[in-house]
C-alpha cells in the first residue's frame, strides 16, 4: 500500500463519526434558528439580525436576573433590601426619568449613533456583570448600583431598538408583525437561558454573571452587524407626541393643496389623537408592570403563596407573566392590525376586572392570574399601539415617534416600580393600588379610543 493511500484506522473513523453526531444537533439547531429569523425577507432587510440581537439581549438579562435572585435578593432582611433598592432606584433611575423627555429628541439629533448606542448598552452591561461577579461574593457596596445600572442600560437598549425596527421592515411587513417576531425571539431566548443560568448558578454565584458577560460582548459585536441604514436619517423628520386637531386639519388641507412646506411645518409635528390615547393606555399597563415586579417581589418573599417557598412563589408569578406575554405576542401577530383601538380598550378592561377581583379575593390563584393577564395585555396592547403608529403617523416621523413613545413607556415603568417599593407589604392594598393604576389609564382613554375607532379607523389604509 502506498504512503498516499493510507486509510484512517477504525478508531479514527469512529471518532470522526462521533464528532459529527455530537456536532449535528448544534449546527442543525443554529441553521434552523437562522432560517426562522431570516424568513420572508427578514434576512435581506436586516430584521433577522435584529431578532437575533434581541434574543441575545434577553438571554443576557435573564442570566443576571438568575444570579441576583439567587444570591442577593434572599440574602438580606426584607426591610433592608427594600431600603437599599429604593435608595439606589432613586439614585440610579431618577436621572433616567428626568432625562427621558430629552432621549427622543437626542435620538432625532444623533440618528447616526443607533448601532453604537445599542452596542454601548451591551458593553455597559457586560462590564457591570463583571463588577457584579465580584460583588455577589464579597457583598460590597457596588452590588446595588451595578445591578440597577444594568437595568438602566437594558431600558436604554429598549428605547433604541424601538426606533430601529421601522428601518428594517421587509417588503409587505407591518410593524406589528416585525415587533411580534422580535418579541418572540427574546421570549424564546429567555426560556432557554433561564435553565442554563440555573445550571451555572449551581456551580457558583459568579458563573451566571460570567455567562452574561460573554453574551453581552457578543451582542456588542452583533449590534455593529446591523445594516448601515439603521444609522441613516434619510427621509426622517422629528415627531411631537401631541394630538392637535387643528394641526391635523391643516395637514390634510396642505396635503390636498400639495403644500409641502406647510406639511413639514405642521402636519409632521403631530401623531394624532388615536396614538396619544393608545400611548396613555399602554403607559398605565407599563406602570402596572413595574409596580407588580417590585411589589410582588418583596411581598412574596415576606408572605409566600400558600404552601410554597418564596422562590417558588416568585417563580409561579414570573412564569405566569411570561406565558401571558408570549400568548399576547402570538395573538397580536395573528390579529395583525385589526381594530387596534378596540383591542386596547378590551384588554385594559379585562386587566382592570382581574385586578379588582384579585384585590377582593387575594390569594395564590388571583396573583398568578393577574400576572398572566398583565403580561398578555401589555404585549397585545403594545402591538396595537405599533399598528396605530404605522397607520396614523407619517413615515417621515415614524422612527422618531417610536423612540419617543418607548421612552415614555419606560418612564411609566420606573414610576410604577417606585410605587411598588414604597407601598406597605399588604396584599389586598397592593392589588387595590394596581387596580387603581389600570383604572386611571382605562377611564382616561376609553372614550377617545372608541371615538377614534368609530370616526375613521376603518377608512384608513392598513399594512398587513
Amino acid at each position: 500500500m502506498s504512503v498516499g493511500t493510507v486509510s484512517p484506522g477504525p478508531a479514527r473513523r469512529t471518532a470522526r463519526a462521533l464528532g459529527r453526531a455530537l456536532h449535528l444537533p448544534f449546527t442543525g439547531t443554529a441553521r434552523g434558528i437562522r432560517k426562522a429569523t431570516h424568513a420572508h425577507g427578514a434576512g435581506e432587510s436586516g430584521l433577522g439580525k435584529l431578532i437575533e440581537l434581541h434574543a441575545v439581549n434577553g438571554a443576557g438579562d435573564v442570566m443576571i436576573t438568575v444570579a441576583l435572585a439567587s444570591t442577593v435578593f434572599f440574602s438580606v432582611p426584607t426591610d433592608e433590601a427594600r431600603g437599599r433598592v429604593a435608595l439606589y432606584l432613586a439614585i440610579t433611575m431618577a436621572p433616567f426619568t428626568l432625562l427621558a423627555p430629552v432621549i427622543g429628541p437626542l435620538l432625532d439629533r444623533l440618528p447616526h449613533g443607533r448601532r453604537a448606542a445599542m452596542a454601548g448598552a451591551m458593553l455597559a452591561r457586560a462590564l457591570l456583570a463583571l463588577v457584579l461577579s465580584g460583588a455577589v461574593v464579597s457583598g460590597s457596596v457596588e452590588l446595588y448600583p451595578a445591578a440597577l445600572g444594568v437595568l438602566v442600560a437594558s431600558k436604554a437598549y429598549g428605547v433604541v431598538r424601538s426606533a430601529v425596527v421601522p428601518r428594517l421592515l421587509p417588503p409587505g411587513f407591518s410593524l406589528v408583525k416585525a415587533n411580534s417576531r422580535v418579541t418572540l425571539g427574546g421570549l424564546l431566548a429567555t426560556a432557554v437561558a433561564a435553565p442554563a443560568g440555573a445550571g451555572l448558578q449551581a456551580l457558583g454565584p459568579r458563573w451566571p454573571l460570567f455567562g452574561a458577560f460573554v453574551i453581552f460582548v457578543s451582542g456588542m459585536f452583533l449590534s455593529f452587524s446591523l445594516p448601515h441604514k439603521v444609522d441613516s436619517s434619510k427621509g426622517e423628520s422629528k415627531a411631537l407626541l401631541a394630538a392637535d386637531e387643528e394641526h391635523l386639519h391643516l395637514h390634510a388641507r396642505a396635503e390636498a393643496a400639495s403644500d409641502t412646506s406647510r406639511k413639514r411645518r405642521l402636519g409632521l409635528r403631530t401623531v394624532g389623537p388615536a396614538v396619544t390615547h393608545a400611548l396613555a393606555a399602554n403607559a398605565s399597563l407599563r406602570c402596572l408592570s413595574g409596580f407588580l415586579i417590585f411589589f410582588l417581589a418583596f411581598l412574596l418573599r415576606e408572605h409566600p403563596l400558600a404552601g410554597q417557598s418564596a422562590a417558588v412563589s416568585l417563580g409561579i408569578v414570573g412564569v405566569s407573566a411570561g406565558a401571558g406575554n408570549a400568548l399576547g405576542t402570538a395573538v397580536g401577530a395573528w390579529l395583525k392590525s385589526r381594530a387596534p383601538e378596540l383591542i386596547i380598550v378590551t384588554v385594559v378592561a379585562v386587566v382592570l376586572g382581574v385586578a379588582v377581583t384579585s384585590a377582593l379575593f387575594f390569594g395564590a390563584v388571583g396573583v398568578a392570574c393577574l400576572g398572566a393577564c398583565a403580561g398578555f395585555a401589555q404585549a397585545l396592547s403594545k402591538l396595537s399601539l405599533d399598528a396605530l403608529l404605522q397607520r396614523d403617523v407619517p413615515e417621515q416621523v415614524r422612527t422618531s415617534a417610536f423612540a419617543r413613545s418607548e421612552t415614555l413607556l419606560q418612564m411609566a415603568w420606573v414610576v410604577g416600580g417606585g410605587i411598588g417599593i414604597a407601598l406597605p407589604l399588604v396584599g389586598t392594598l397592593g392589588l387595590s393600588v394596581a387596580a387603581a393604576i389600570v383604572a386611571v389609564g382605562w377611564l382616561s382613554t376609553v372614550r377617545g379610543l372608541l371615538a377614534s375607532a368609530r370616526r375613521g379607523g376603518s377608512r384608513r389604509a392598513r399594512v398587513v
